[in-house]
């Protein structure tokens, strides 16, 4: 057990493309250097049995770790493969519809983007946790307004029970900056894309003392 129960929870994004002989191993090595806590299945595409081939090997390594494994998108496939839960990408409606079929224990989580109004919509309709993002300068929005600043996670935090998700261009001094007011940490392609996963995974964990 952590000594620090109010650092963020560690949360794991896969790429949107990746060949599942060759990440499964360096996922492995990556979910064994820091407890996370959830990992998120993102593989792009509608190729349904090159993603449940995914899933499974995923769940293997998740579930082995006492990970909570939930599937970007693909709500259908997600119930019938017996995963955890659901990312909704951003827009997607229909929570409060979802959480009456699945009941409870079914994890549903909503990207919200940077967008207060969104994720109180989410949190009211049953959503699990809110994700704002990109948290980061991507280059790809229209400046600082297109971002989900630390003011938005302040105030969520403060106001708002459910549990809040920072993801999207991520670096260790922003990661420093966001712990104090974050409920999870989402990392994917901050890793993924870097020469050296692990070695990326534990720069971005270490203002927060994993």
């Amino acid at each position: 057990m952590s000594d620090q129960p109010d650092r963020p929870q560690l949360y794991l994004i896969t790429p949107a493309a990746f060949e599942i002989d060759e990440f499964v191993p360096v996922l492995s090595t990556v979910l064994d250097a820091a407890p996370v806590a959830c990992l998120r299945l993102a593989l792009a595409g509608g190729d349904e049995a090159r993603i449940a081939r995914a899933a499974d090997a995923l769940r293997e390594l998740a579930h082995a770790r006492d990970i909570a494994l939930v599937m970007e998108s693909h709500v259908v496939l997600a119930e019938r493969l017996g995963l955890d839960g659901v990312h909704l990408p951003r827009g997607t409606g229909g929570i409060r519809k979802l959480r009456a079929r699945l009941g409870g224990d079914f994890i549903i989580g909503a990207d919200c983007g940077a967008s207060r109004h969104e994720g109180i919509n989410a949190a009211e309709a049953g959503a699990d946790y809110v994700s704002f993002a990109p948290a980061g300068e991507t280059g790809l929005g229209t400046g600082a307004e297109a971002r989900a600043g630390r003011e938005l996670f302040a105030w969520w935090s403060e106001m708002i029970e459910v549990p809040v998700v920072a993801e999207g261009a991520l670096s260790p001094e922003l990661v420093g900056e966001l712990a104090p007011v974050v409920d999870f940490v989402a990392l994917g392609t901050e890793i993924w894309e870097a020469p050296d996963p692990l070695a990326a995974f534990r720069r971005l964990i270490a203002p927060m003392g994993y």
